[in-house]
């Protein structure tokens, strides 16, 4: 039997009630009306914080910069990396403190204090991080460090010579004290080794004592750092030994004279 050509024609009829399309028309009205209303809602917060809270260039720059982030904080499980193997200052007593900084750097610092007294040497091993470009000069770093009250200034003294190579001394004279800064780079480790020390009577004491200790400092651990490692590697192939009697101030065999002497032989 054949199909009639005009029922095949007629376009299917819409089963959908004439008042349920009318319902859901007038729903998505509404429901664009409403998100309308939020969206405006919303701009208008918007510009009402942005007045009350202006975000300036430094504003952003601190958002999106390292310096918002914590900076120096003690690593009270971290053991130490390095020590003196004897410091000839009766009545002292040592710490260590060790700090770390979440762009990378490392501090060991090393002190010798009799009880309730500021330190009378301090040593610094100071392995250099992503933060290292703040870093300040050697000069003022050691004035910063021992304090206001104890050094004025920090000016230069001259250099001696170690088993790290030649290391830079600060006069660090203050109204009751006089002690010895001391500082030396070494760029293939990316170490700083500074500090002071308030040893002895006159500045050729002072120097003697500066430069023994840096001879008797040893590393415990490189923590994996071959470069850290390899230096005072070379470093104890050219320990030089100084052993100062007990409870005397230490000796030097000057060789280049009083203001820029290098060490030698025993002491």
């Amino acid at each position: 039997m054949g199909s009639n050509p005009a029922f095949r024609a007629a376009p299917p009829q819409s089963r959908i009630h004439p008042a349920l399309r009318s319902f859901a028309d007038e729903c998505r009205e509404t429901v664009m009306r409403i998100l309308a209303y939020v969206g405006a809602l919303a701009l208008i917060g918007l510009i009402i914080f942005t007045a009350a809270n202006p975000l300036t260039d430094a504003a952003i720059t601190a958002a999106t910069t390292p310096g918002d982030r914590p900076g120096w904080s003690m690593a009270t499980h971290s053991h130490p990396a390095f020590a003196v193997s004897q410091i000839d200052l009766p009545g002292a007593v040592a710490s260590t403190e060790i700090l770390r900084h979440p762009d990378g750097g490392r501090k060991d610092v090393l002190r010798w204090a009799a009880p309730g007294q500021a330190p009378a040497v301090e040593i610094e091993l100071y392995r250099l991080g992503d933060e290292a470009h703040g870093v300040p000069d050697a000069a003022a770093d050691l004035a910063a460090r021992i304090g206001a009250e104890r050094a004025e200034s920090a000016q230069p003294a001259g250099l001696i010579d170690s088993k790290f190579g030649p290391v830079t001394l600060f006069d660090l004279a203050g109204p009751s004290t006089r002690c010895l800064g001391f500082f030396r780079r070494i760029d293939d480790a990316a170490l700083r080794i500074s500090g002071w020390t308030c040893q002895g009577d006159s500045l050729p004491q002072r120097r003697a004592a500066a430069a023994c200790m840096l001879d008797r400092l040893v590393l415990l651990t490189a923590g994996g750092d071959a470069a850290l490692a390899d230096t005072f590697a070379h470093a104890e192939l050219r320990r030089q030994g100084c052993t100062p009697a007990p409870g005397q101030a230490a000796r030097a065999d000057w060789v280049f004279g009083a203001q820029n002497p290098r060490l030698r032989g025993a002491f």
